[in-house]
Formats: C-alpha cells, structure tokens, sequence
C-alpha cells in the first residue's frame, strides 16, 4: 500500500505544477497539431465516412502476456501460478450498424457485432482479482466460435434544434451531430460499460491499459454473462453540462455463466449515474486549474438481485462442521438453496485534462461485500489513480503513455471466506493471509500507420489474490490492435 500512496502522491504533484503552465498555447497548439495530423494520418485501415448511413467496419486485438516464477510456498485450485507462464489472447470483432432514421433530431440506429475470443488468459484467468488481461473470457471452455455480442436499436429524441458534435462509437451510436438536449433509449444485448462508467483515459482496452480493475470500476459487478454481456434496456437523458443514465439488465444464473436469467421476478441489475461535464474540480480556484481545460465526474449506483450465496451464512456451516469434528470442512458459497438475495454498490469516476496534453483519471468502488462476487470480479472496493499523456511533445501525437495505481480489497466476511479454504469464481489459494491486492500498470501505445498499433505494458501486483503469503509479480504484455 505505501508504494501506492507514494505513486499517488507523485502524479498529484506534477499535475499540480503543469497545471500552472500556459494552458492557452498548449492547449491552441495542440488542437492545431493534432488536427492537422489527424488529416494525414487515417486512423483505420479502409476509410469510411461520417455521413454514410450504413457502417461497416472491425477491430482485431492481439494480446501476448508472460510473468517469470515469484515466492509462493503454497498454491490452490484458483491460484495465480507460481511458476513463469505466457498465454496469447485474440478477439476480433465485425461492427455492423445502419441508420433506420437519419434525422440527426430523431435519429434511430440498428447496431449489430459479431465477435470471437479465442486464446487464454494466464492461470486460466484465476488467481488475481485484478486480473491482468480484460480480453480474456473467464471460460476457457467456450473457445474461439463466433458469437453475437451485441444487437440493439438506439433511439435519439431531441429537444432542441441546437446540435453539438459527437463521436461516432461503432458499438454504441452512429451519431456525428446530437441535439445538444436530448433523450436516448438503447434496447437489446450490449456491454453496460458501454454506456455506464465510460473513462476516456482509462476504459479502452485496445489502446490504454489491460487490467480488469483499471478498465472497469473493480467493485461494481454489472451484470453480464462470462463474456461480458447481457440483454438490457438503457435510458439516458442529456443535457449541455450533465446527463443522467438508468440501465435495467439481466443477469447470470449462476457466478460467471454464459446463460442469463429471464425470470424477472428471480434475478435483474439495476444500475444508475450521474454524469457532470465540466472540470472534475470546479470547486479549486482557477490558479489551480483552468475551467477551460475539460473535465467529467460520473457518480454510478447498482443494485443486483440474484442467486447469490451468503459468504458469513457459508463460513458459519463450515465453522459448525469443523467444531462437530470435520476438520476439512470448507465453506461452499454455491451451496444453497434457489434463493434471490441483494447485493450493492456505489461507484465513482473522473477525468481532467491538463495542460502538456495530459490527463488525470480515477475510479473509487465499494459494495456491500456480504454476498458473493457473481458476475465481473472478486473486489468489494477500489481506489484507482492514474494519468496518460499524448506525444505531442515527441513528435508523435497518435503514440500515448499512460501509467495507473489501483488498490483492491473485500470485506471481511469475503476475507474469512477465502482463510477457510472457499473457491470463489476466480479466487482460492486455500490459505489466506489477507492483505489489500495493489497493482501498478504502465503501457506505450506506438501508432505505426493508419489502423495499426503496438503497444507494450507492465504490470507490478503486490499481495495477488489478497495473498501477502504470494507474490510480488510482474507481468508484461505486448499488444497488437488494428482498426479496420
């Protein structure tokens, strides 16, 4: 935890002593330089337009992952492997989209993704919480077949004839121009972090960081099958300086399955957030940071509802059975009857730009911990601070460098659950000495030409799996994405 606070305490100064810089020549001269780059250098592979009504477009991501043996003197069924492993994941992905209504005030669009994931994780996925791989399926089992990962219908309704631009998002909307006051309504099978706990420096796997646990806020558990989707219902309204989201979704039936629960009355994630569009810190003087410089700050709620096992009902049986003479006896969290319990949380989330072309991004998770970690990760809270930077500066505007600290912990019912010997989704050395899991991830992402990248990472994960009897471990990755 100390190497964190110091890591922390770094980017917060040097944050602090650009932001005291001209913001007016960086920030014009940046605009400048990257446009004009921008013209000259496609970021796609084939070109496509803007205005077109259709999109046909993909992306392929190619991640190669190793870490050398580290001190262990003991291992479980889901236990990060001691000994030096390399694993490569792919995913490849067909985004199809066509505008049913291309009215930009009531614009309607159809979207539709094929996507395969082949490849696997390091250790299978299992033995970090904050794993190191995101592309990874948590079930190796399903193999690379092509699957529908998304299919929905997003409608715009503005209330305002006054446009603002907007980026076209493949998976999301086809929008280049939205009403700068509008509702929209997605329907149909997505991935909630599509939409909900979106971060511009630290969501996207492709070309920033790879941990579960930087890209995703660590204790929100949407709800989402083990490839990461669900079938949901998403309505938004937006506003010139905030917006409001609410997502209805369905969730697993049991921990980390591909099959979703249709039985309303059973099981649904409901989730909501608050988005301000600012400076993430309107309320410092400006000597401090410049208003001009854009910020976000987002305030995320979830509730889930499940058939989720009680981790102090499980470890008092196991308790109870070792006192009446089975010394073996572990708790089981599965080991329940059909019921349908609640589990909770909050989330939030901020970027800022700074001057030099620099951001400063940052997550805080926490859920109720009680019940069991059912669909993203084994995390009942988080802190995460980090920062990227373009290469303006270098020559190199497409190139980006990025460097996060993330802190994950779960509560202590989880604690004693994992001590006695319990198997979670992903965690399990059989032993615990508990100890909060503390990673640092950095990456550079090079832009070779038009739509293609290469990016090289290295994360340090100090106590994995809550174990402070394991570890430290480094892992490196080298990664290719290409935009078609």
């Amino acid at each position: 935890m100390r190497f964190l606070v110091r890591f922390w305490m770094i980017i917060l100064c040097c944050g602090h002593a650009l932001a005291q810089a001209s913001d007016g020549d960086v920030a014009g001269g940046m605009q400048r330089g990257e446009g004009a780059q921008q013209a000259r250098e496609p970021l796609t592979v084939f070109p496509h337009k803007d205005d077109s009504r259709y999109l046909i477009s993909g992306q392929a991501n190619i991640i190669f992952q190793s870490h050398p043996g580290f001190h262990s003197p003991y291992e479980g069924t889901n236990s990060l492997l001691a000994r030096g492993e390399y694993k490569t994941s792919l995913i490849g992905t067909l985004y199809l989209g066509f505008k049913l209504n291309a009215n930009p005030r009531y614009e309607t669009d159809a979207l539709y993704d094929l996507e395969s994931a082949g490849g696997r994780g390091v250790s299978e996925a299992l033995g970090l919480a904050g794993f190191t791989n995101i592309d990874v399926v948590r079930n190796p089992n399903l193999g690379s077949t092509p699957y529908t990962a998304r299919v929905q219908l997003h409608q715009t309704i503005g209330l305002t004839s006054k446009f603002v631009d907007a980026e076209r998002v493949p998976y999301a909307s086809l929008a280049t121009k939205v009403p700068e006051r509008r509702f929209e309504f997605r329907a149909g099978k997505m991935g909630l972090p599509d939409i909900l706990d979106v971060n511009g420096a630290g969501s996207d796997s492709h070309l920033q960081f790879t941990n579960w646990t930087v890209d995703n806020n660590g204790a929100w558990d949407y709800a989402a099958d083990t490839r990461g989707y669900t079938y949901a219902f998403v309505t938004e309204y937006d506003d010139i300086n905030w917006s409001a989201r609410y997502a209805f979704a369905l969730m697993p039936t049991v921990a980390n399955g591909i099959d979703l629960q249709w039985n309303l009355h059973r099981a649904s994630g409901q989730n909501v957030e608050l988005e301000y569009r600012k400076t993430s810190f309107a309320l410092l003087p400006q000597r401090l940071i410049n208003s001009k410089l854009k910020g976000t700050l987002r305030l995320l709620g979830f509730v889930n509802h499940g058939n989720m096992g009680d981790y102090r009902t499980q470890n008092a049986e196991a308790l109870t059975a070792r006192a009446n003479g089975d010394p073996s006896a572990v708790p089981v969290i599965t080991d329940h009857s059909l019921q349908s319990t609640e589990k909770y949380g909050v989330g939030l989330n901020f970027e800022q730009r700074l001057p030099a072309n620099l951001r400063l991004f940052g997550r805080f998770g926490w859920n109720e911990g009680q019940h069991e970690s059912y669909a993203y990760t084994e995390v009942d809270q988080t802190f995460e601070l980090g920062g990227d930077v373009a290469g303006n500066r270098w020559g190199r505007p497409k190139d980006k460098a990025g460097i996060v600290g993330v802190s994950n912990a779960i509560k202590r019912d989880h604690q004693q659950y994992l001590a006695l010997g319990g198997l979670g989704f992903l965690l399990g050395d059989g032993h615990l000495n508990y100890a909060r899991e503390d990673i640092v991830e950095t990456y550079y992402t090079a832009h070779n030409c038009r739509g293609l990248y290469t990016a090289f990472d290295v994360q340090l994960i100090a106590h994995p799996g809550y174990n402070q009897d394991r570890g430290p471990v480094a892992m490196f990755s080298v990664r290719t994405h290409v935009d078609f």
